[in-house]
């Protein structure tokens, strides 16, 4: 297979990450005998200090020409502290995900047995939770009608029957190839908006008769997610809502630095560790670069190249039991390893396999 994939190492550890995923990704090409171009693109505050844009018109162009997106990370602190700052390295990728029509999010949380002690969670309630929240992504308070002046200030959060709809079909979709368990989280009791998911969704279930499908308030399923995580199997949610519990989905394991995600629509599809850019570690090797590894393998499968997802799941899995860890996550006494470290031993052992 020929692939054509645009990069975007954005900002803070960024490319560090970035450098380990592309790395990944032509070990696994030159394994199975695809190829892959890829082209370099700016994004967040390095954009903005090249041109001005956070997603600029030519990014934007390199993207909507390839077949997928390597994207890595934005943010700088530099615009996090400045509350008047016009633009900001975050509209990028907001600009991106509505410019490409993403307006699916994917984010698979999975434990690590050999992680389990990482884990905030007591074992008993975290061991075995595997789930994926599929978060709309380009809806909602984040792209509706804003205004703020010195006494007063608001965010229109609103959505469509369609973009309901199209949502909550992914959300199906992941469900009929897993455990045909989807969870609806919304705020029905107080939210507009969260009625129209909710009847909408009523409106999708009985289509479904093969899918459990249940629903729970955003406040409960908070909770839920703490108390007894096995008990998602795919869960569905707005905007907002899915920002929120996926951050906190991804402290289950025990590192944001171990879960990848998808984003996908009408146009080209994005992949994309879920942590930050974390700027206060760029330049200093220590970034854990398994998430970007890992949504190479989501790329891989997008395109239904399972063999090659699957080997990538193995290297990470094996670079875990074998200790090769960044800080973050090694053992108390383990060897040292950085960036770049494990994502050379992950590549050595892809060529190996």
């Amino acid at each position: 297979m020929n692939l054509k994939i645009a990069v975007l190492p954005g900002d803070g550890i960024g490319p560090e990450i970035s450098e380990q995923g592309v790395n990944v990704m032509k070990a696994v090409c030159e394994k199975f005998g695809h190829t892959a171009t890829y082209e370099y693109a700016l994004c967040g505050a390095a954009a903005i200090d090249a041109v001005g844009d956070p997603f600029p018109e030519e990014t934007f162009k390199i993207c909507m020409d390839a077949d997928a997106v390597l994207f890595s990370a934005v943010g700088d602190p530099r615009f996090d502290n400045d509350p008047t700052a016009k633009v900001r390295p975050e509209q990028g990728l907001l600009a991106m995900r509505m410019k490409l029509g993403l307006y699916a999010n994917i984010r698979p949380i999975e434990t690590f047995d050999c992680l389990i002690h990482k884990s905030p969670l007591k074992d008993e309630i975290v061991r075995g939770a595997d789930f994926v929240c599929i978060r709309e992504l380009t809806g909602g308070m984040y792209f509706g009608e804003k205004y703020q002046d010195n006494d007063k200030a608001y965010d229109t959060n609103a959505y469509t029957r369609h973009e309901v709809e199209r949502i909550l079909e992914v959300g199906y979709e992941f469900a009929a190839r897993r455990n045909k368990h989807l969870t609806v989280v919304d705020k029905a009791n107080v939210l507009a908006s969260s009625r129209l998911w909710r009847q909408v969704a009523k409106e999708q279930e009985v289509k479904h008769p093969d899918i459990k499908t249940d629903y729970m308030f955003v406040d409960n399923a908070s909770m839920r997610m703490i108390l007894e995580p096995t008990f998602f199997d795919v869960m569905v949610t707005e905007n907002t809502f899915g920002d929120i519990l996926t951050d906190e989905g991804s402290c289950i394991t025990g590192s944001m630095g171990l879960l990848p995600s998808a984003s996908t629509g009408e146009h080209t599809p994005v992949f994309e560790p879920v942590h930050g850019s974390w700027p206060q570690a760029k330049g200093l090797n220590i970034a854990n670069p398994l998430a970007q590894i890992l949504s190479v393998a989501m790329l891989f499968e997008y395109f239904n190249l399972m063999e090659e997802g699957k080997l990538i799941r193995q290297a990470v899995s094996a670079s875990l039991d074998a200790d090769v860890r960044t800080p973050e996550i090694q053992v108390e006494g383990g060897a040292k390893y950085g960036t770049k470290e494990v994502g050379a031993w992950i590549v050595d052992y892809i060529r190996k396999a």
